[in-house]
């Protein structure tokens, strides 16, 4: 098994364990920290959205931070089995809820009325075309003011109506911030 560990809030310094699984690599500690700094490290009241889940880095380090819920999407049946014990060892039952299916099948299945997301995290394994489906769905998903947040193989100006308003790089990962186009500026 791999590790990841929580690096803030609640369950800061608490280890997660995961599988091998191709095209899965946990957001670095560095590039989260830099996250968080960017939405703030307080998400009290805020509702997440982790469509590829993975190791369950950025979705356990958002309910650790305070987030009201956070919904970790993932297909593969082993991680998603660790996701749950993860969740189940921090107790989060309450925060978090981990949902087993393909990411733009669960996306699509939101309607109209559905609650929005505040803050969607979105790192899909590269060169599968997972982003360019994701983003005509976009808007069922988001709140108008909510924040997406990015990995790629590349650097992105934007994704659908959503613009980058911070980025960086880590290695191979370029990572983005983006807000809707109708909303000026970043936290």
């Amino acid at each position: 098994m791999n590790s990841v560990r929580i690096i803030g809030g609640e369950w800061r310094r608490r280890v997660l364990r995961f599988p091998d699984s191709e095209g899965l690599r946990p957001t670095p500690d560095r590039v989260r920290e830099t996250l968080f700094n960017w939405l703030g490290q307080d998400l009290d009241g805020r509702h997440c959205l982790d469509l590829f889940a993975g190791s369950g880095a950025l979705g356990f380090e958002a309910a650790s931070r305070g987030a009201a819920s956070v919904t970790m999407v993932e297909a593969s049946p082993k991680v998603f089995a660790a996701l749950e014990a993860n969740a189940k060892m921090l107790n989060a039952s309450g925060r978090l809820r981990t949902i087993r299916a393909d990411a733009v099948k669960f996306a699509s299945s939101l309607s109209g009325e559905a609650p929005r997301f505040d803050v969607l995290f979105l790192d899909p394994p590269y060169k599968q075309g997972w982003l360019e489906r994701l983003a005509p769905l976009l808007s069922r998903l988001m709140a108008d003011d909510g924040a997406i947040y990015v990995e790629a193989e590349q650097a992105l100006d934007s994704l659908g109506d959503w613009q980058t308003v911070r980025s960086g790089r880590a290695g191979q990962v370029f990572y983005h911030l983006m807000r809707s186009g109708t909303t000026n500026g970043a936290e």
